[in-house]
């Protein structure tokens, strides 16, 4: 069986490549605008699905691996800040708040969809201006909702991490995906 994972991001392969299967990547053409009044958590649950089935359509032989994550501070999304000064404008508004990941994977071979869905709550310290500004100069973290990276520098922001899966809030929740696998008939381990 063929695998597909309907994503770019450098993170989600990396993550994926844990699982020790083998598996191509595919850019997939999706809009990834929220509908209005769209919540965070339905705008992840689509976008994994779209992913998943805009390749799926290109390769229906292959079963196709779709991801997303949204930030959620109090209903509101957060995206990808994409440059300094949103990135500092994201922490500031975390700062000493909670917020919800919402990680969702789609695993889709024609019409068949097989979905998950992670929610992680991370709850950031106070932070200071000039603690937000050393952390995105060092790290840079504009390709990341939320504006951090947890598997860096980004931790020692943090106050506390609950999660069932230390990998969703990365961008792939790998038990979820290994279960949706499992049950698409790949073997693992």
């Amino acid at each position: 069986m063929s695998l597909i994972l309907a994503s770019t991001s450098v993170y989600r392969r990396e993550l994926l490549e844990r699982l020790r299967l083998p598996f191509q990547a595919a850019r997939p053409d999706v809009d990834e605008t929220p509908l209005p009044g769209e919540t965070p958590r339905a705008l992840a649950e689509r976008l994994a699905q779209a992913k998943a089935q805009a390749i799926a359509r290109q390769l229906p032989e292959s079963w196709v691996i779709g991801s997303d994550q949204a930030a959620d501070l109090d209903g509101q999304p957060l995206g990808k800040p994409g440059q300094r000064d949103a990135a500092i404008a994201q922490l500031t508004a975390m700062s000493g708040r909670q917020v919800q990941f919402h990680t969702a994977v789609c695993v889709s071979h024609g019409e068949r969809n097989l979905a998950a869905l992670d929610t992680t709550t991370v709850t950031l310290r106070r932070l200071t201006h000039d603690e937000i500004a050393r952390y995105v100069d060092a790290e840079q973290p504009f390709d990341c909702a939320g504006s951090f990276k947890c598997e860096g520098l980004g931790v020692t922001l943090f106050e506390a991490i609950e999660t069932r899966d230390p990998t969703a809030l990365i961008g792939l929740p790998l038990i979820a995906t290994a279960t949706l696998l499992r049950q698409a008939g790949f073997t693992l381990p």
